[in-house]
């Protein structure tokens, strides 16, 4: 194992958190807020470590999948432990624990908080907790392996390591490219929603602050309210389209700006995902007519956006559904076990994984009639390999024993069974809110302090995808 180049991969992605935080240590001085010494502090530490682990001498450049794995989850892990610091250090969140989920909630999209007054923060803080979404969206070491073209030594092995979906493929030839090329489609589309946004009426920090957890799906506000603080249908529905797109494969983005859009318009994940958007929000606007006497534009947007924002695991609120019908309520369950598309900043299973399993299912049938029928796995044109296909329902066993085993834990702590499978759900697929407790309305203050550590786990294995983080844990990894 090059456990140098590992330690020396560490340092740079800390040195790039630490200069991340130097945008909040301005707004924290600009505006006089005491929390500048919390940043200041925060980013001596965390740039004094990282420059000494990327100090580490490489003796050979040679790097293999186990060093991917490595890299990635200690990244993200580290990323979460020295971005808690401001918190603890200003006082802003009481508890080191506490901290940690709600960074690591940031950090991965998640958008589940403890916090209970939003509004009473500074913004240098606000900015920091929000920041993380934008970072963690596209991927911390996407972004290294983008800024830092020395570690094209380890290029394809930490970008299928880190990148979401059960297969990761490069828009260009070499992954520092695809890196840079992804992160300015990612810089592009974060401008045109600030812009969409101060156009409708936000004044700069909020368009900033909600375009962060807009375009990573991630959900962090700065009002207790969410998005339901802004009594505008337009805000609504520019924050609706940015989740949908960003919720879509972004290398079908990629290919589109540079007018392909045939990619985009054939790929069969893209075609399902728009399905379930669209028939999801059929059936909630219906029902929200119906029974609560909605108006029909009223209906469809409170339905648009709630789909939308469960869905692409967003997490973001104009209204809280646990006071929906409960029909509505169903359909919002099920959103939380689907998730975005592959590729996108999007959490959860993935589309493109069911439609995997839905092909295989429909093979298996077909062979009863035909046992001896050479009958392989397509989406659209192409062939699924017999080891994604297999890997694909690994991935649903680890997924689902993992909700079960980490529900029957949190429920073991005296949290009621619905409060706890939500809690579980939305941590694993990276959603944020839940039913009961966890709901909209609500935050996770109430789970126990082993707990959030149980959820920030299951929030690190959401983001990674399982495979990365449990293989860190397997003997074999560690072995010469």
């Amino acid at each position: 194992m090059n456990r140098a180049l590992i330690l020396r991969t560490l340092g740079l992605v800390l040195l790039v958190e630490a200069g991340a935080m130097l945008p909040s240590l301005g707004i924290a001085l600009y505006l006089n807020e005491s929390d500048y010494m919390a940043f200041a502090i925060t980013i001596a530490i965390v740039a004094v470590t990282g420059f000494s682990l990327a100090r580490t001498r490489l003796d050979t450049k040679d790097v293999g999948y186990r060093e991917g794995f490595i890299i990635a989850t200690a990244g993200w892990f580290f990323l979460a432990l020295f971005g808690a610091l401001p918190f603890t250090i200003s006082g802003t969140i009481p508890g080191f624990i506490n901290a940690f989920f709600e960074t690591m909630s940031g950090f991965t999209t998640t958008g589940a908080s403890v916090l209970t007054d939003i509004e009473s923060l500074s913004k240098s803080i606000l900015f920091w907790r929000s920041l993380t979404h934008w970072l963690g969206g596209m991927g911390i070491i996407v972004l290294t392996l983008a800024l830092i073209p020395s570690l094209k030594i380890a290029g394809m092995k930490l970008f299928r390591a880190e990148v979401p979906g059960p297969a990761k493929s490069k828009v260009l030839p070499r992954v520092a490219q695809t890196s840079r090329e992804l992160y300015k489609l990612y810089l592009i589309i974060t401008v045109a929603e600030i812009a969409a946004l101060k156009l409708a009426g936000l004044n700069w920090f909020d368009s900033f602050i909600q375009t962060f957890g807009t375009v990573a799906t991630g959900g962090f506000s700065n009002y207790n309210a969410s998005i339901a603080a802004f009594d505008s249908p337009v805000v609504h529905y520019i924050i609706i389209f940015f989740m949908f797109i960003c919720g879509i494969n972004f290398a079908l983005h990629f290919y589109a700006l540079r007018g392909n859009f045939r990619p985009l318009w054939r790929d069969p994940e893209t075609r399902l995902y728009f399905f379930v958007t669209m028939t999801a929000c059929l059936i909630i606007t219906v029902n929200l007519i119906t029974t609560m006497n909605y108006g029909v534009e009223k209906a469809f947007r409170q339905s648009a956006f709630q789909v939308t924002s469960i869905l692409t695991t967003t997490g973001f609120a104009t209204a809280d559904y646990t006071g929906w019908p409960v029909l509505s309520q169903a359909v919002i369950l099920l959103l939380m076990f689907i998730g975005g598309c592959a590729g996108s900043t999007g959490g959860g299973i993935k589309n493109v994984r069911y439609l995997i399993l839905f092909k295989s299912a429909a093979r298996q049938f077909a062979k009863l009639f035909h046992p001896k029928a050479i009958i392989p796995v397509r989406l659209g044109r192409d062939v699924i390999p017999e080891e994604l296909v297999e890997s694909v329902q690994n991935f649903f066993f680890l997924y689902f024993m993992l909700l079960l085993t980490s529900t029957l834990v949190i429920a073991a702590m005296g949290i009621d069974l619905l409060s706890s499978l939500t809690a579980v759900a939305a941590s694993l697929g990276n959603i944020g809110p839940g039913f009961g407790i966890v709901s909209p309305a609500s935050n996770y203050a109430a789970i126990p302090a082993t707990g959030k550590l149980l959820l920030a786990f299951c929030m690190l294995v959401g983001r990674l995808e399982i495979y990365t983080v449990l293989v860190v844990f397997s003997a074999r990894l560690w072995r010469s």
